[in-house]
């Protein structure tokens, strides 16, 4: 290679110097040039910009389908784990249930011998409505709901008030329209229930909390938090077997109940009539709700959720 004439070299160095000492500050103002040119209300500026944009919407669509094939090959690929995984968590379960649904099918038999055997009478037939919670009146000193059913749907004082987990409270006031419902956690709510697989009785009373208490169990009960809460049917207001709570604490100043009504989100329920003489209806009280057919009762396996030679998921 030849050598570059020495007048060129002699022009270039002062170039080369004055690019190198003012290159940062000639970018930076190109930037901020740029920067100015497109917050301009320019519609110049406006259609070169939609053109680029337009020019590169196909090159980015292209690009973007192999990335959206990657992702979902490895989707794919993590689902397939996942549900191999979960294959085998449902074999597992599906093994369980269907030792419960033979236990189950056994303790049915057992249980229609021993009604047979003891000339076992069920509870009477029980009707329902169901309504609307309209309004709730919380505070330090009463604990009740108003609900959108009254005197002309059939509803009395004494009914049970029941939501899609269990009891919630009784009727203590009928109005023509509406009609009030006293909660299980007033201070004025006293529930003959039973406590834990012992089946201890005692009175569960409100105190205007979120949690209740237990009164008058026997000396000897052995109670754990966890413990299911069911009425005891005594009294005769309401049959037994309704579940009310869960034991949350028991401490040496008492035991506290868990209601299974979450009362945040109580909107639906069923005035429930089980025509129990517990409660003397009044001058005002309708008659009781017409039954057209009552339910069957149902079996055991049914109450667990688990049919005849099936097992639901």
């Amino acid at each position: 290679m030849g050598r570059r004439p020495a007048s060129f070299s002699r022009v270039a160095q002062p170039v080369r110097t004055l690019w190198q000492r003012f290159a940062f500050t000639a970018l930076v103002l190109a930037a901020f040039g740029l920067m100015l040119l497109g917050k301009a209300d320019i519609v110049m500026v406006k259609r070169l910009q939609v053109a680029a944009v337009d020019a590169m919407a196909p090159i980015i669509e292209a690009l973007s389908h192999p990335a959206a094939a990657i992702s979902k090959g490895v989707s794919t690929v993590v689902s397939l784990r996942d549900l191999h995984a979960e294959n085998e968590r449902l074999r597992e379960e599906n093994g369980r249930l269907k030792q419960w649904q033979h236990v189950a099918n056994l303790l049915e038999s057992e249980n229609k011998a021993l009604k047979r055997l003891t000339k076992h009478v069920g509870p009477p037939p029980a009707s329902f409505i169901s309504a609307r919670v309209i309004a709730e009146a919380g505070g330090a000193f009463v604990r009740s709901a108003l609900l959108n059913v009254g005197r002309r749907n059939g509803v009395r004082r004494g009914q049970a008030v029941i939501s899609e987990d269990g009891l919630a409270g009784t009727i203590v006031e009928v109005g023509e329209l509406h009609a009030r419902m006293l909660l299980v956690t007033d201070l004025n709510a006293q529930i003959p229930v039973l406590l834990g697989a012992a089946r201890d009785p005692g009175i569960m009373v409100g105190d205007n909390t979120n949690l209740a208490r237990v009164l008058y169990l026997p000396q000897n009960s052995v109670v754990s938090p966890g413990d299911l809460v069911i009425t005891s049917g005594h009294g005769g207001m309401m049959p037994a077997g309704i579940p009310v709570g869960t034991v949350s604490a028991v401490t040496e100043s008492g035991i506290r109940i868990k209601p299974v009504v979450d009362w945040t989100h109580l909107e639906f329920v069923r005035v429930v009539d089980y025509r129990m003489q517990g409660v003397i209806p009044g001058p005002m009280d309708p008659p009781p709700f017409t039954v057209l057919a009552p339910d069957p009762e149902p079996s055991l396996v049914e109450r667990l959720g688990v049919t005849r030679g099936k097992t639901e998921r």
